[in-house]
């Protein structure tokens, strides 16, 4: 009956990360789309890394993207590692999505924002980034990820619509 414990255990932990995973998807939808709203959102790997560059304090969150294009392209895996290195370095909460098509959806209104979805950085608003109740949800999970040594959790956007 132990065995049996604790596999109801190891399902409850399955259920309430799958659980966690949805409420980021939804969180990370929010988020995007209130960025984008306010013009607090930069969509591509460049234009990303110039921004950190430039100005790394004014970065909350960074969403990276992945797809099949990801896994040929070495120069785009490069880019990542150097951004994920960036982000560990100046505490910005990063994750990762594997639907860069749906990613490009809900941020981009442009052609060639389409083409370059593979990085998506949020900035803070003039007031503080912990105002905004969707990106402050996505802080915390990503904390707590990070507490179980899962350092670019994945998070699943909702479909439907933008």
């Amino acid at each position: 009956n132990v065995n049996a414990s604790i596999s109801i255990r190891v399902q409850q932990k399955r259920l309430d990360y799958c659980w966690k995973m949805k409420s980021a998807g939804k969180s990370l939808k929010e988020a995007l789309l209130s960025a984008q709203s306010e013009q607090r959102i930069t969509v591509g790997v460049y234009e990303s890394a110039k921004i950190m560059t430039e100005d790394p304090d004014s970065v909350s969150f960074c969403v990276l993207a992945t797809d099949e294009e990801f896994e040929c392209d070495i120069a785009l895996q490069i880019h990542f590692t150097l951004i994920q290195s960036f982000c560990f370095d100046n505490d910005i909460s990063i994750v990762r999505v594997s639907d860069t098509q749906r990613l490009a959806e809900i941020v981009g209104d442009k052609a060639e924002q389409l083409e370059d979805a593979h990085c998506v950085l949020i900035t803070n608003p003039s007031e503080g980034s912990w105002d905004e109740p969707a990106l402050e949800k996505l802080h915390v999970f990503c904390e707590e990820r990070r507490r179980q040594n899962d350092w670019l959790p994945e998070v699943s956007l909702p479909g439907g619509g933008r």
